[in-house]
C-alpha cells in the first residue's frame, strides 16, 4: 500500500493508482466507500492526487504545425455543478487556467444548481474571491442542468460559450480548435475529442479516438452512439488533424459563438 503522501507524484503524467483495499484501515475503507457512493467515483484517490497533476500531449504530431491567428474570439467557460467532490472540481478549474491562453480566456463561471453540500458554501467563496477569472453563481433553486447553462450563458462576457462538465481535465491546446473553428465561421459548433478519466484508479486514458476517429449517431432506436467515420467523409480530408462533420454530438462539452447561441434562440 503506497503511504498517502506519494500519491500526489504518482497521479501526475495522468497516471492511475491502484490501491489495494484490503490494506486501508477501517477509517479509510469508510471513507472509500462513501465516496464511490456518493460520487460514483473514487473520491478517495481524487482527493489526494495533485489539483495541478500534469497530463500527456495526446494530439496529432500534426496539431503542433496549425498556425493559430492571435485575433481569435475568446470565452467564457461555464461549468454546471450540483454537490459536485471538492477535488474533481477544483481540478477541472485548474485544468482550463493552466492550459488556456489567457487572452483567450476571458471567466469561468461556476454555476451552482442549488447544492446542499457544506464544502461548496463559504469554502468554495473564499477560493473563488482569489481567482479573478472566476465567477459564482448560485441557482436559488433547483433548475436542472439546461436552465443552469443559461443563467451562466445570460452572465457570459466572452464571444464564445464553452461549456464543460464539473469533472474533466483540459489536455494541453485544448482550446485554440475550438475557437479558431467558430472564428472561421459563427454558426459552427464545436465539440473536443472526449477522452476517460478512469473512476476507479483516477488514470486519463486519452489518444485513442485520434487513430480511430469516431462521430454522432443513432441507432434505430434513436439512442445516441457512435459510428466509424464513413468513407464518404474521409476522403474529404486533407489532414489528420481537419475538423469533421458529425450529425450529431453528445451534449456535455461544446462550444459555440454567443450570438449564434441567443440567433437560435438559446
Amino acid at each position: 500500500e503506497l503511504p498517502e503522501k506519494d500519491f500526489n507524484a504518482m497521479g501526475e503524467m495522468g497516471n492511475g493508482i491502484m490501491l489495494d483495499r484490503k490494506k486501508l484501515t477501517q477509517k479509510q475503507q469508510k471513507e472509500y466507500n462513501r465516496g464511490f457512493a456518493t460520487h460514483s467515483f473514487n473520491q478517495y484517490l481524487s482527493d489526494r492526487i495533485s489539483l495541478h497533476r500534469t497530463l500527456p500531449d495526446f494530439r496529432h504530431e500534426d496539431c503542433n504545425s496549425v498556425p493559430y491567428p492571435i485575433n481569435m474570439p475568446d470565452t467564457s467557460v461555464i461549468i454546471i455543478f450540483r454537490n459536485e467532490a471538492w477535488s474533481t472540481l477544483l481540478r477541472t478549474v485548474f485544468s482550463i487556467l493552466d492550459r488556456s491562453p489567457p487572452h483567450l480566456l476571458r471567466e469561468i463561471i461556476l454555476v451552482d444548481d442549488f447544492s446542499d453540500a457544506k464544502h461548496l458554501k463559504h469554502k468554495l467563496e473564499g477560493f473563488i474571491a482569489r481567482q479573478p477569472k472566476l465567477k459564482l453563481i448560485r441557482s436559488p433553486n433547483r433548475v436542472g442542468l439546461i436552465k443552469a447553462r443559461l443563467l451562466g450563458a445570460a452572465d457570459a462576457e466572452g464571444q464564445v460559450l464553452t461549456f464543460l462538465d464539473s469533472h474533466c481535465e483540459c489536455t494541453p491546446g485544448w482550446l485554440e480548435p475550438l475557437l479558431y473553428r467558430i472564428g472561421q465561421n459563427r454558426s459552427h459548433v464545436v465539440t473536443p475529442i472526449i477522452d476517460t478519466i478512469s473512476d476507479v484508479t483516477l488514470q486519463y486514458i486519452g489518444g485513442r479516438v485520434v487513430k480511430n476517429f469516431m462521430v454522432g449517431g443513432f441507432d434505430w432506436s434513436m439512442s445516441f452512439n457512435w459510428h466509424y467515420l464513413p468513407k464518404s467523409e474521409q476522403v474529404k480530408r486533407t489532414s489528420p488533424v481537419d475538423p469533421v462533420e458529425s450529425p450529431t454530438m453528445a451534449g456535455g462539452l461544446f462550444a459555440i459563438h454567443k450570438d449564434y447561441f441567443n440567433y437560435l434562440g438559446t
